[in-house]
C-alpha cells in the first residue's frame, strides 16, 4: 500500500531539501589501515615483585593460540574470557619493545592493575611481524612470565577485535574476595 504526500507536503519537503547535494558515489568508504599502537614507556626504576620460581621456561609450548588457567578456575569464567565477554579494566601494549623493558613493564602494570582492582586486562604483544622465520618472542616471553605471577588465573589469545593471537586476554584474581579471604570473613 503506498501513500500519497498531500500536494503541500511534497512542497514542504523539497523546501526543505533544496539546499542538500548529492552524494558523488553509492559505495561505503574504502578501508584504511590504522597506524600500530605506540608502548606505553614506563620509567626504569620499578622494583622487583616476587613471582613463582617453580617453573623452566624449556617446558613452556607457545602455540599460535595461547590458553592457560590454575586449577579452580570456572569453566564458564574462562568461556566468558575467551569469547571477550569481559570488561577490559586496562590496556597494554609491548610490541616493539625488548625483552627486558617488557618484562619491567608487565610488572609494574600487574601491581597497576591489582592496586586499581582490575579484573581482565589486554595485553598487545605483536605477533612477531619483524622476525617471520623465527617464533614470536614478546609472545613466548608473555606465556611464560604470566604463569609465574599469583595473581594472574588465567590468560587466553584475543579475539580478532582485541588483536587476535597478537594479544592476550587476563583474568587476575579478585581483589575483593582476596580481602575477604584476609580479613577471615
Amino acid at each position: 500500500m503506498r501513500k500519497h504526500l498531500l500536494t503541500s507536503e511534497a512542497k514542504l519537503f523539497r523546501n526543505a531539501v533544496e539546499d542538500a547535494k548529492p552524494i558523488a558515489t553509492d559505495q561505503a568508504e574504502p578501508f584504511r589501515r590504522r597506524p600500530p599502537p605506540v608502548p606505553i614507556v614506563q620509567p626504569p626504576e620499578l622494583s622487583e615483585q616476587p613471582r613463582r620460581a617453580t617453573l623452566a621456561e624449556a617446558e613452556i609450548e607457545t602455540g599460535d593460540y595461547l590458553l592457560f588457567s590454575r586449577a579452580g578456575v570456572q569453566k564458564r569464567l574462562l568461556a566468558d574470557l575467551q569469547r571477550g565477554h569481559m570488561e577490559v579494566g586496562l590496556k597494554l601494549d609491548l610490541h616493539g619493545l625488548t625483552t627486558a623493558h617488557a618484562e619491567r613493564i608487565l610488572d609494574e602494570f600487574l601491581r597497576d592493575c591489582t592496586r586499581r582492582g582490575v579484573r581482565c586486562a589486554l595485553i598487545i604483544h605483536g605477533k612477531g611481524g619483524r622476525s617471520p622465520e623465527q617464533p614470536p618472542v614478546l609472545k613466548h616471553k608473555l606465556n611464560y612470565w604470566l604463569r609465574l605471577y599469583d595473581e594472574v588465573l588465567a590468560f587466553c589469545s584475543a579475539t580478532r577485535r582485541d588483536g587476535g593471537t597478537g594479544a592476550l586476554y587476563l583474568l587476575l584474581r579478585n581483589p575483593e574476595k582476596s580481602r575477604r579471604g584476609r580479613r577471615g570473613y
